[in-house]
């Protein structure tokens, strides 16, 4: 296959960010040429040239959907940044509230949704929050949509669960299933996931008082991010906590927010 020319980046990439924000610099070319590649082979097409056409093409047969999957899915595991969740449970440790909602605004595979949920979870069985929380996944990509619904995990993803909280919210695999395990339904059942394209506008959610919003940013230019989590964050109630990615810094945006640590803030305005 022939090495991706300048013109079917330009292309490929222009159609990431017109239709979902995805910014890619030039230096990101041989993580789209690595992660399109062994695609284009399995469909039997000439190249990128004609992968461009395709995923351009009123007829694209969902393969948009599945470029966007590949050039956006990338590592995720369970209480990832954990300052993040500390920072959670000492918040609701002095409020004490009986209700707590929560977005997972660009969930991926569900394994932040589920580590808030083990936590919120453990904090209803202290009687420390009441029964009535919610969370919400939400992410670009059907795919991993359908995967989190399902909430099966390689068990190496939940390597910092401690293996009591482990036996507590989940069932290990046997037989052919050995090496993963599912989140029970007991915990499911307060998690819900669907589709949204933070790059539109959002309508119908919330108000929440926890959203996270990381580890997306990163793939967003910088008129881009501001607008997306001034987004996001009219969703989020004044006084509600807002995590990015710790090595994302932080965005300008037009919502007042006060910063609490890395990654972490508490938005002050309504």
């Amino acid at each position: 296959m022939t090495p991706l020319c300048d013109q079917s980046y330009r292309q490929i990439t222009g159609l990431m960010h017109e239709l979902c924000g995805l910014s890619f610099a030039d230096s990101k070319r041989p993580l789209v040429s690595s992660r399109l590649g062994p695609r284009i082979q399995r469909l039997g097409l000439g190249g990128f040239r004609e992968y461009a056409a395709l995923i351009a093409s009123n007829d694209d047969q969902g393969e948009l959907q599945v470029a966007i999957d590949l050039l956006t899915t990338n590592e995720t595991y369970f209480f990832r940044e954990p300052a993040h969740f500390d920072l959670i449970e000492s918040e609701l440790l002095q409020t004490r509230p009986a209700s707590v909602a929560v977005w997972s605004a660009a969930s991926s595979f569900g394994d932040e949704a589920y580590s808030t949920a083990m936590l919120l979870a453990d904090l209803q069985l202290k009687s420390v929050i009441g029964a009535g929380w919610s969370i919400l996944g939400t992410d670009i990509s059907d795919r991993v949509l359908r995967s989190a619904a399902q909430g099966i995990f390689p068990e190496e993803r939940l390597r910092h669960v401690s293996p009591e909280r482990l036996r507590r919210h989940c069932l290990r695999g046997e037989g052919e299933a050995e090496g993963l395990v599912q989140v029970k339904d007991k915990l499911r059942d307060h998690v819900r996931f669907g589709q949204v394209n933070l790059c539109q506008p959002i309508d119908g959610l919330g108000p929440f008082d926890v959203v996270f919003l990381r580890n997306v940013l990163i793939y967003f230019d910088a008129p881009t991010k501001s607008a997306v989590v001034d987004r996001v964050l009219a969703h989020l109630r004044p006084g509600g906590l807002f995590f990015i990615g710790t090595a994302e810094g932080r965005v300008p945006c037009q919502t007042s927010l006060q910063t609490l640590g890395p990654g972490a803030f508490r938005k002050v305005s309504g």
